[in-house]
């Protein structure tokens, strides 16, 4: 299949790249170490940064867009929006790279010209974020919001086990362990009075949710594989191919569901400041992911991701006087704990 194909290309470097993110795991010495005067890791420092971003981010895209809503519906195209952030992605791209550019000159691993082989392999995320997004609009015929949140968890376990499979990359029990522990935790964090509800929730329910649980990991898995394909590669480069196509098939479903009410009110129908702050977010959030899986991997994008909706929960108490219940507190603990596990567990 491709993905082999991914993988067994440019092996040696890309398997020096590998031992590099690996090495990364685990290492509170280094941490020790700088805190006692010593050199930081620069890579070490990259990833935690780059993490620690997209958990920021993360943690205010719920935020934002409960606030882009005006009498609880949105007077804007969400696939309008969908397109605007893609867009802004590839702009965001091509500004890096042309900063590169000017500093250290055009090379090999930072030019956009590329060959097919490399190209042709990008259209494929694409195509499944774009199936999954779609999905998104069809379960909610079966499962209330709360319930959604509740089944979108499945995402941990198929992230995991498609890891394994996909990219050969072994975990520990330990991290299997706390891997179950999380969405178990993420689980418990988002029960609310209502949750049973999720057990009366149809046939076609569960399998549109299992379906979007293992699109979203294959797409995240098999994204990383193409972006470690070769180490060497500028990231902005390969985001920049990659939300190419993600534009393309943006645009088709703004042809598909709103062509026209785009046609007669505009692109930007409806749009406010905070419509675009939730664009700049998406936008920023999608670069930080990409990044996390250059310098880092899905597990920890998960991890990140995980934290983020805690941090969320605890905003909203501020903002929207949302309460914290005692299953949030447990959750939260949960959660932590399953965060220290893997940080130990890692495999020998």
């Amino acid at each position: 299949m491709e993905y082999r194909k991914l993988k067994d290309e440019d092996e040696d470097g890309s398997s020096a790249a590998d031992d590099d993110i690996e090495n990364l795991r685990g290492k509170p010495l280094s941490v020790a170490a700088s805190l006692g005067g010593g050199p930081v890791d620069p890579k070490w420092k990259r990833k935690s940064m780059v993490t620690l971003a997209l958990t920021v981010l993360t943690s205010s895209q719920a935020i934002l867009i409960v606030w882009s809503k005006r009498a609880g519906k949105y007077e804007y195209s969400v696939t309008t929006a969908n397109f605007s952030v893609e867009a802004l992605k590839c702009a965001l791209s091509l500004a890096a790279l042309a900063r590169i550019w000017t500093n250290e000159g055009v090379t090999d691993d930072n030019r956009l010209s590329t060959t097919l082989d490399e190209v042709i392999v990008y259209p494929i995320p694409a195509a499944l974020y774009l199936v999954k997004n779609l999905l998104q609009y069809y379960i909610f015929a079966y499962v209330d919001a709360p319930g959604y949140q509740i089944l979108k968890n499945l995402n941990i376990i198929s992230t995991g086990v498609l890891y394994r499979i996909i990219l050969k990359r072994k975990l520990s029990e330990i991290q299997w362990a706390a891997f179950i522990i999380l969405c178990a935790g993420c689980t418990t964090a988002q029960l609310n009075p209502s949750s049973d509800h999720v057990l009366q929730t149809p046939l076609q329910g569960w399998v549109m949710a299992i379906v979007m649980a293992l699109l979203s990991g294959f797409a995240g898995v098999y994204t990383e594989a193409i972006i470690k394909k070769r180490p060497s590669r500028n990231i902005n480069v390969q985001n920049f191919w990659l939300y190419v196509f993600g534009m393309i098939f943006n645009a088709a479903a703004i042809v598909i569901q709103d062509f026209d009410a785009v046609v007669n009110k505009g692109f930007f129908h409806g749009y406010s400041f905070i419509t675009v702050l939730m664009i700049l977010n998406h936008a920023l959030s999608g670069i930080a992911v990409s990044m996390v899986m250059k310098y880092a991997d899905n597990i920890v994008k998960v991890y990140s991701t995980s934290v983020a909706m805690l941090l969320t929960a605890v905003v909203s108490v501020f903002l929207f006087g949302f309460h914290l219940s005692l299953a949030f507190f447990l959750g939260s603990t949960v959660v932590s704990v399953s965060v220290y596990l893997h940080s130990i567990g890692k495999v020998r």
